[in-house]
């Protein structure tokens, strides 16, 4: 043969199957222009100077990995559509005398053409959209626009890299596909499948009872920890339950349709009842994946959306004030020790600097605490560090911040007159319950829970942590601080229990001066420590304002990744709707035909298609706002992580993307349904 004819033959097949091939070319271009625009704004060299960008680019570097892992998977799958759909052709060429070697020659250059044509237009695509990609997020960042345009080379690199192992193992899956099948096998691959199927009743309750203890995790865990820990678990278990109750619930629900005669005698579902039925057992799985990257795209939504939404909220929760300067001491020792006349030195020199600046401080806050982290439950605490590091999801639970606070902090800054008789406490429990009334430390004292607030007293620092925090207020932390060495002394030598000084407030300035006063604390508190002035262990003074554009940077960074993501699962699900409908479409041609020489009239054909769509396809969105209706409390619990309690955003965001991709989906299978229906009513071009 002529080594020209293969690339002919090869571009022809392309060509007269322009309506399977475009779709997928599109998806190519796309999954390549998007890991092209990803990378190069991971390595955007403004993001070094632009507040916030350093956390910006350790998200996206995140990012495009997971638009490649994704990439391999969906352009798998999708190539599965279009080989189906050639196999008979190939069938063909091989009868006629075409050899297997020939066919693979073929195969090559279809792959090579398909290959050029993605990574030339993704690039240039890539290249051409990624300056409004930077221009997107720099404003998102609220930093300073740049307008030239450059090619970033190992952006431009790295996608040649990560593409050419994609379509090679594309090519030699194909490859196997088509040497492992006779010619009769290929030329029937498209009526494989078409019997009746069996409603696979083990199957379907599999699935239900794996979706149920899935949806049991998301409701039950109240620990972020293991929230987070057992979330990758619910969401293996929800796609395999939602697949196996797809490929048989599905088939189950087409024989109940069929049992209902006053349903299933009518025109109306006859034919698209019928045809579903035999199809269901094969495409149930293509409902799956529609259900499964539905769900995706609702919790990328309302993950990013309520925490870019709510990132000031999560800001003023970690940062409760302005200011908040802070020094340590040692709680035993001969060094470092705190005294009085230390925290009056300490607080001087912080009101010396606010008065060189004419600031007066409100709402102040100066609370002196210690912080240590132990196991807490069944009324005992527990300071062994090792039970601490080996904690498992089964006790992770118990694992908790023990705040110390003294009696008089607590009446002096909260305004309140409490009172405690000797080992009574107070306490306030973030982000966990203790409904005991007593708490037994390791050397046998007892404190005796007089009462528990809530949400009165604020820490920055237990607001950052993963781990759940408990406030203890006591009158004497100078007896707690004797029962916590006495243990940890027996783990450690180092002093792993501090007495912190806190000094908080908020100030009514503009927000360059408050960055500019934060800094003039931290030099002051820097001076006494190097002079030894202060003789204190450690310090730390934060500034929100000076926070805000890392906090930015996170949030924004993570919503930009979502909406990045969300474009690509969506497309992904527009695609597979479209492969289903042209697919199913063209296996349903003949029945349709059939059905139109015994009387069916376009205007009935149009009713039976209007009933499949209302009867099955959506099934997958309905499930999905399902799925993330049980998911939205294990959610919730990931999102506390970063400080966001707004139930009320993240329903208003729930709620707000449900609706959008539901609007979305109708018009998708709207527009897709046309093209079903223009081939079963015989209207579609013939390809050649």
């Amino acid at each position: 043969m002529r080594a020209g004819l293969y690339p002919k033959l090869a571009w022809d097949g392309i060509r007269k199957n322009k309506r399977f091939y475009l779709p997928y070319i599109l998806t190519c271009i796309g999954m390549v222009m998007m890991f092209y625009i990803i990378h190069y704004l991971a390595a955007m060299p403004t993001l070094d100077d632009m507040p916030g960008g350093r956390t910006m680019t350790m998200v996206l570097g995140f990012g495009f990995w997971i638009v490649a892992l994704f990439a391999v998977i969906f352009l798998f799958y999708t190539n599965s559509f279009l080989m189906r759909r050639r196999q008979k052709e190939f069938g063909l060429y091989n009868m006629l005398g075409m050899g297997k070697r020939h066919l693979s020659i073929v195969l090559f250059w279809e792959n090579l053409i398909l290959f050029a044509i993605s990574m030339v237009g993704g690039l240039a695509s890539g290249i051409l959209l990624s300056k409004m990609a930077e221009l997107c997020l720099v404003m998102v960042l609220n930093g300073d626009v740049d307008y030239s345009l450059y090619i970033n080379r190992d952006a431009f690199v790295d996608t040649w890299i990560i593409f050419v192992p994609i379509f090679v193992l594309i090519f030699v899956k194909s490859l196997i596909k088509i040497r492992k099948s006779s010619a009769v096998a290929l030329i029937k691959s498209e009526n494989v499948g078409e019997k009746p199927p069996r409603a696979n009743y083990l199957f379907g309750i599999a699935g239900i009872v794996i979706l149920g203890i899935a949806y049991y995790i998301a409701l039950s865990i109240e620990n972020p920890l293991i929230a987070m820990a057992w979330f990758f678990i619910a969401v293996c278990l929800v796609i395999v339950g939602t697949y196996l109750l797809f490929i048989s619930g599905s088939v189950m629900l087409c024989k109940l349709l069929q049992k209902k005669k006053r349903y299933y005698y009518k025109k109306n579902h006859f034919v698209s009842v019928s045809s579903m039925t035999y199809r269901m057992k094969r495409n149930g799985a293509g409902l799956a994946s529609i259900c499964i990257l539905s769900t995706m795209v609702l919790v990328m939504m309302m993950g990013a959306g309520s925490l870019y939404f709510g990132k000031e909220d999560s800001l003023n929760i970690r940062y409760s004030h302005d200011i908040n300067a802070s020094v340590d001491f040692l709680s035993a020792g001969e060094e470092h020790l705190y005294t009085y006349e230390k925290e009056t030195f300490f607080l001087s020199r912080v009101d010396e600097v606010l008065e060189n600046y004419s600031v007066e401080p409100q709402n102040v806050e100066q609370v002196l605490s210690s912080t240590v982290t132990g196991m807490l439950k069944d009324g005992r605490l527990i300071l062994d560090r090792r039970m601490v590091n080996s904690a498992d999801t089964e006790t992770m639970d118990d694992v908790a911040q023990i705040i110390l606070i003294p009696l008089s902090s607590y009446n002096r800054n909260f305004d309140a007159q409490e009172t405690l008789d000797e080992n009574e406490v107070i306490i306030q429990c973030i982000r966990r319950t203790y409904n005991e009334d007593t708490i037994t430390l390791s050397d046998g004292t007892v404190w005796n829970v007089k009462k528990k607030i809530e949400d009165v007293i604020s820490s920055g620092d237990a607001a950052m942590s993963m781990i759940p925090s408990v406030f203890v207020i006591t009158n004497d932390i100078g007896k707690a601080f004797e029962s916590f060495n006495s243990e940890l002394d027996d783990i450690s030598e180092e002093y792993l229990c501090r007495l912190e000084l806190s000094y908080a407030f908020d100030a009514d300035i503009s927000d360059e001066a408050k960055i500019e006063l934060g800094t003039a604390i931290e030099g002051a508190a820097r001076d006494m420590q190097i002079s030894g002035e202060g003789d204190f262990y450690s310090y730390n003074v934060e500034c929100r304002e000076k926070e805000r554009a890392d906090y930015y940077g996170l949030f924004g960074g993570i919503f930009f990744l979502g909406i990045f993501l969300s474009i690509i699962f969506l497309a992904a699900t527009v695609l597979i709707i479209y492969y289903k409908q042209v697919t199913e479409g063209y296996e349903d041609e003949s029945r349709f035909n059939i059905m139109r020489k015994v009387g069916m009239t376009t205007k009935d054909i149009r009713k039976n298609i209007n009933s499949q769509m209302l009867t099955v396809f959506f099934l997958p969105l309905i499930t999905a706002a399902l799925h993330v209706g049980f998911a939205f409390p294990m959610v919730q619990k990931l999102l506390a992580m970063f400080n966001l309690r707004n139930t009320m955003l993240s329903l208003i965001v729930t709620g707000a993307a449900i609706v959008i991709f539901g609007i979305f989906y109708a018009i998708v299978y709207r527009v897709t349904s046309n093209a079903y229906y223009t081939i079963v009513s015989g209207r579609k071009e013939q390809p050649g």
